[in-house]
């Protein structure tokens, strides 16, 4: 079964609501990491993050790799709410993978959290 590795922001992380979405599918954890330092965080009605890439400002963004069957990513990412995407991920070590990302006009007018670094961090504060 071939996997690809995808980088996750938000409620699809380890015991968090969303994480059956993965695990039902065979994807298994690989590691906790961070992006490169271009990337911002809104949180969506305080239900789960938006992740954009923003080249020459933002920050580093906590996430979680996973492991993910190939055959499984469309269901993933049919599971994942209105103006989440799949798209390319920096991570800080300069390699890319796949991850999830919010579109632009979904974070209009949403609360920035990229000072918090990540989710967790910013939910452990709430």
């Amino acid at each position: 079964m071939k996997k690809v590795l995808v980088a996750v922001n938000g409620t699809l992380m380890r015991g968090l609501e969303l994480n059956p979405n993965l695990t039902s599918i065979g994807a298994t954890f690989v590691r906790d990491d961070q992006t490169d330092a271009c990337y911002r965080l809104w949180s969506i009605g305080d239900r789960h993050p938006a992740m954009m890439r923003t080249p020459g400002e933002g920050t580093r963004v906590a996430v979680e790799i996973w492991d993910v069957p190939v055959d499984g990513l469309a269901t993933l990412l049919m599971n994942e709410p209105a103006g989440l995407a799949i798209g390319k991920v920096v991570l800080r070590d300069g390699s890319i993978v796949l991850g999830v990302l919010g579109e632009p006009f979904l974070c209009k007018g949403q609360h920035e959290i990229t000072a918090y670094g990540g989710w967790r961090a910013y939910i452990a504060q709430r």
